[in-house]
Order: structure tokens, then sequence, then C-alpha cells
């Protein structure tokens, strides 16, 4: 697992060279933003926290799709029940077994999770420095996260960044697989454009590079998001 810090108070995880997760750091230790995939990805994302001189506090993923959740189980159970587990209420609800979710069927790479939630997110929720910002779209239950002290977003898949920012609700051949996996393209990017508006300082993504002062790029990547919805 490839690990870079990003500022002081954001460290990017990258397993198998195309998914990342995020240590956030607040008074107490780390949050972790998502799990990437895979048991093994446990150690990685512990070790991490360890190496930057913390302990992962509290789980908060943006989506339950599997390269993003698919660590919780081992990690979970390697960090015990004092570890709160964060999602949004809609993908916790595809992880207990709906198959139609607000009247659309489920789409998207889903894997079993053993895990129960502590917490089920509708946005507007703070967790630690986090403001919780619902941005539905790639998933029914996908949240986002803006750390409040230097506007940084952790966005998720509504964006991917590889070669440029991009809405996840249309091909690009870069990164195709989040188009793939995208159940509603209008709202995603209404929740793109609902982020954008947050003037974020900088955009870190499920996939591809953290971008700093993405604004401009992420009007460009909006406007051809909408071009190819027709929207």
């Amino acid at each position: 697992m490839k690990t870079r810090q990003i500022t002081p108070d954001l460290i990017q995880m990258t397993r198998l060279s195309f998914v990342n997760a995020y240590l956030v750091r607040e008074p107490d230790g780390f949050t972790l933003i998502d799990t990437t995939l895979g048991g093994g990805a446990a150690s990685d994302l512990i070790g991490a926290a360890e190496a930057a001189g913390g302990e992962i506090r509290r789980i908060a993923l943006t989506h339950g799709h599997g390269d993003h959740a698919g660590g919780l189980d081992a990690i979970k159970q390697r960090l015990g029940a004092g570890v709160e587990v964060l999602v949004g209420e809609p993908d916790a609800r595809v992880w207990a077994g709906e198959k139609v979710i607000d009247g659309q069927k489920v789409t998207g790479f889903w894997k079993d999770v053993e895990t129960k939630p502590d917490v089920l997110l509708a946005g507007g929720e703070r967790i630690g420095s986090l403001e919780v910002l619902a941005s539905p779209g790639h998933t029914a239950g996908h949240v986002a996260f803006r750390d409040t002290r230097d506007g940084t977003l952790i966005a998720g898949d509504v964006f991917t960044s590889y070669g440029r920012p991009e809405v996840s609700n249309h091909f690009y051949w870069r990164f195709p697989l989040a188009y793939g996996a995208t159940v509603d393209r209008a709202q995603d990017l209404a929740s793109a454009r609902a982020l954008r508006a947050l003037d974020p300082s900088r955009l870190a993504v499920g996939h591809g590079p953290v971008a700093e002062a993405p604004g401009a790029a992420m009007d460009a990547a909006i406007e051809r998001s909408a071009k190819a919805v027709g929207a």
C-alpha cells in the first residue's frame, strides 16, 4: 500500500494502485475514511496510522461498494467494538440484503459485509472535524466529507481524478469502472454540483490523486458530465 502525507491532517493510502483510503487526524487519533478492498488491507491501514503516531478511532465510509468497504470486516475485527463504523443509511440496507433502494435496483460492486454499522448517516452530521455531506447518485447512500479546518473535500466516487477530475456518471477511458457502478447518473451530477458549490481547497477522491485548488477542474468536469447526460 502506498502512503502519501497530503496535509498535516490528511494521509492518502492507495491499495493495488487504484483505490484510496484516507486517515484524517483528530485530537484523539484518526478517522479512517474507507477501507479499500480485501482483508489484507487491515494490517496496512492500521500500520499507516501507527506510523503516523496515532490509532484509528472510527471508520467512516463514503459508500458501501466492495472496493471501499471490502476491508471493513477484517479491520473491525482487529480494532474491536470500541471503534465506531459510520455509513450512509441506504447503503447499510444493501448490506442487509435489500435489492431495491428507493425504487432503484441495486447496481455496482457489492460484497457481503458482516459488520453492523453503529451510525447511519444522512448528511449534516459532524464526525470530529468532518462535516458529512449527502451526495447520492453513485450509490443511494453515498456521502462525502468536508474538513471544516481547511476546506478539504473527500468526495468518494462522485469524482475520479486519473488524468483530470471527472464526474463518475459518464464513461471516461482513464477509469471507466466508476461509471459502470453509478446507479443514478442525473443524481450523481446534482451531487457533483453541490460539492463544487462548497469551493473546496482540495479534492480527495476514491480513485486517483488529490487535486489542489480544484475549482476550475471541477467546473470543467461538471460541464462535460452535463453534456454527457443531456442536463
